[in-house]
């Protein structure tokens, strides 16, 4: 068994790392380059750096940023937010990323991930995808929900619906060259009731590729039904870790103490 991952996200906003619910009613959590070096020291196994309004903005992601980042973090560091190009994901790694984070670019230019993985390699390309669930007969329990319906694909930050069934999404992606999948459910996110169980299961089944998990950690707990139950083989999480409620090494020891192999 391949040992699970912990990975916390830092979601940025004019260069502050930010926090809200179901994307929206954001609040500072801090500095970017402290936060991630930080998250660095106490041994997380990867950060995300997400610069969430790049792409509704029309402009590149802040590269600076990305650099004073990179030479604080000796773990890998995901970048992602206002990619449109295979320029932008050469400009990324050479600032000192690992690996990119694509989401809306992926959606309007397919082609865009298998350029990306024949000229990186897969290991590097992220495909990022948000899924909301189309409500029709589901249970009131976000983390077991049950549905007749589908999840759909939104891009633009969760604010555009594209008519995308996310799981046939996540196979087409991995088709095209991607290597891993950032999984959020905009259901769960921000609300610390857990993540979306179902969703998780259904994806990391219908795929090959590692499935990272993301939105609704509230509690230790989340981290272990997700890995367990949802089959991610990482746990992506934000408000938990910012505000200082749990540690890493809390999480990957209360991760052993339940059976999940977590990295050293």
């Amino acid at each position: 068994m391949l040992a699970k991952r912990i990975i916390p996200c830092l979601d940025v906003k004019d260069g502050r790392v930010v926090k809200g619910i179901h994307f929206l009613n954001l609040r500072d959590a801090g500095d970017p380059v402290e936060i991630a070096a930080h998250y660095s020291r106490e041994g997380a196994d990867e950060v995300v750096f997400l610069d969430i309004t790049a792409t509704i903005e029309s402009r590149p992601i802040i590269l600076e940023v990305v650099k004073r980042t990179a030479e604080e973090v000796f773990i890998p560091l995901t970048v992602g937010g206002g990619i449109s190009a295979v320029e932008d994901i050469k400009q990324l790694l050479a600032s000192g990323a690992d690996k990119v984070s694509i989401n809306t670019a992926a959606v309007k230019n397919p082609g865009l991930i298998r350029e990306s993985s024949k000229k990186f390699g897969s290991q590097c390309t992220v495909v990022a995808i948000d899924a909301k669930l189309q409500k029709t007969g589901l249970s009131s329990d976000i983390c077991h929900l049950t549905s007749d319906g589908k999840w759909e694909v939104y891009i633009d930050s969760g604010r555009t619906p594209t008519g995308l069934d996310a799981l046939k999404w996540a196979k087409e992606v991995e088709s095209l060259g991607a290597g891993e999948i950032l999984l959020t459910s905009m259901d769960a996110d921000g609300t610390k009731a857990g993540y979306d169980l179902e969703l998780t299961k259904r994806v990391s089944e219908s795929v090959d590729i590692p499935v990272i998990a993301s939105g609704g950690a509230g509690n230790l707990e989340h981290l272990y039904q997700v890995l367990s139950e949802g089959k991610a083989d990482a746990v992506l999480a934000a408000s938990i870790f910012h505000y200082g409620e749990y540690t890493i090494k809390e999480a990957r020891e209360y991760l052993r103490s339940k059976g999940i192999i977590a990295r050293n």
